[in-house]
């Protein structure tokens, strides 16, 4: 990878209020670009809101559409990668909780949540595919909220050559302090055993139907350890630059970079 700047967004969503949130969306994606940020990444469901009641289907969009035009313009006009989530419907009407990669070339990509909490079956469905996606020079993929703890997936994407694994969160409940502990049990190991950065930001405030999230964010480096956190708990940005040099010390050294040493022979069968 080459270095990058990147921006996470902790970010209030009004549920089912689109565009009041592609609104908001327009003053961060300018922040981020005038931060000299090449990619900014905002919570889960961001754009139609997060919600597991069965009215957020009535949210839900098609991909292309409304949405990934507006966002392709903003992208456009900012020269700036975007990754926003929002819910999405097919042709045959089911509904996934998406995330969308959105940059300036035009390019529109989606991840569909594969892991679908408890409290979400029966809203949407879960998603079959696990894309990596680049943008300036990085390869990157992304997992939703509960995503983040199967370790298999993170393992998965580190194989396949991703440098980053962007996280974005609704996840509600607890203060900003009992969350980022939470976090911390999981997504530190996730960078530290497969050697990438983990990009992570939740949504905040209150959802006006039954949810309040306690906003914060995370970036963790290749060895494990916080480059930043941002436990504010308000709308608010975080720029971060993501160095290679960071990445390289651990790949090129051979007691901490684990992955290649792995013997999946021994344990694909589960």
């Amino acid at each position: 990878m080459e270095n990058i700047r990147i921006a996470t967004v902790i970010f209030h969503s009004a549920v089912g209020e689109v565009r009041r949130n592609l609104d908001a969306m327009v003053h961060w994606i300018t922040a981020s670009k005038n931060e000299g940020a090449a990619l900014v990444c905002f919570p889960e469901l961001n754009i139609t809101g997060y919600s597991h009641l069965e009215e957020i289907k009535q949210a839900a969009q098609s991909v292309p559409g409304p949405i990934t035009r507006q966002l392709s313009d903003l992208s456009k006009s900012q020269n700036i990668a975007i990754l926003a989530g929002m819910v999405e419907k097919d042709d045959k009407d089911r509904t996934y909780a998406s995330h969308l990669v959105i940059k300036p070339d035009g390019f529109v990509g989606v991840y569909r949540k594969l892991h679908i909490a408890p409290p979400e079956q029966g809203i949407f469905t879960p998603g079959n595919a696990i894309p990596l996606f680049e943008s300036g020079r990085i390869k990157f993929g992304i997992q939703l909220c509960y995503d983040s703890h199967f370790p298999e997936l993170a393992t998965h994407m580190a194989v396949k050559g991703a440098d980053v694994i962007f996280i974005p969160h609704a996840s509600p409940r607890g203060t900003p302090q009992e969350k980022y502990r939470s976090w911390m049990r999981h997504l530190a190991a996730r960078a530290f055993d497969n050697g990438l950065f983990i990009v992570a930001c939740n949504q905040t405030g209150n959802n006006e139907k039954g949810l309040c999230f306690p906003g914060i964010s995370a970036i963790i480096g290749p060895s494990g350890t916080v480059i930043k956190n941002n436990l504010s708990n308000m709308e608010s940005l975080t720029v971060t630059d993501l160095k290679s040099e960071e990445l390289n010390r651990v790949r090129n050294h051979k007691m901490r970079y684990f992955l290649p040493n792995r013997r999946p022979k021994l344990y694909d069968i589960y």
